[in-house]
């Protein structure tokens, strides 16, 4: 059974839920998903803490940590989708993750810094998992050049600010896993787009090629690309 990490961003949060819904929907056709979700509004509440009453960056990072179980108990809410603190296959459907108790163990990877947000977990699990991501967030893929690119490579972003964080960038590079970012503000176009490796924007571990098969390919094996 295919396994598939999709983290779920807190900009998202009014079509959150449909989207989980259309993943437990798609599950049946034999993919499991583990969903790592995003701080949302919590998260803000606690950068502006943060900025407010000059938090250390250790407690700001496991309040953010925190914030994103908060935003997992809103996912799985009415959806089908389950709760879990373990990441260790197998499993069927859709659970999505509550990071602390895995992060409390370690974490060795992450730096509790603002470079490091819910992104960087997200890679770290799909690492650790020896899977590639899909990021699900409020845009079209990544912007370069006033435009949306097919495909990059993780080094091509470092220093450059985007839709995913840098933490995640140096987490890829080293892992060689790949990230592909899709528009989640339609939820029955991106789940099409999942099904159909449409869209989007292939950020690659290591270079920029078809030298292997990326997170698209290990989903629906032999899909037409249409790139």
């Amino acid at each position: 059974m295919t396994l598939c990490v999709i983290k779920i961003g807190g900009s998202l949060i009014d079509v959150s839920r449909d989207i989980v819904r259309g993943l437990v929907s798609l599950s049946e056709e034999g993919i499991c998903f583990l969903m790592v979700p995003g701080g949302g509004p919590m998260a803000d509440l606690v950068r502006s803490l943060y900025d407010r009453y000059d938090l250390s960056e250790e407690t700001a990072h496991w309040m953010a940590i925190l914030s994103m179980e908060v935003y997992a108990h809103f996912l799985a809410d009415g959806t089908g989708a389950a709760l879990t603190e373990d990441i260790k296959p197998p499993f069927s459907g859709v659970r999505i993750l509550l990071p602390r108790r895995l992060l409390m163990e370690d974490d060795r990877e992450l730096e509790h810094s603002w470079e490091y947000t819910s992104d960087s977990v997200a890679a770290l699990v799909a690492s650790r998992l020896s899977v590639d991501l899909v990021k699900a967030t409020d845009v079209e893929g990544v912007i370069l050049d006033g435009g949306v690119a097919v495909e990059v490579s993780a080094e091509e972003l470092l220093g450059i600010e985007s839709c995913i964080d840098q933490g995640a960038l140096r987490i890829l590079r080293r892992s060689g896993s790949s990230c592909l970012v899709l528009d989640g503000r339609d939820p029955g176009r991106f789940v099409a787009n999942l099904k159909t490796g449409g869209g989007g924007t292939l950020i690659r571990g290591r270079g920029v090629g078809r030298s292997g098969p990326d997170v698209r390919e290990s989903l629906y094996p032999g899909i037409d690309q249409g790139r």
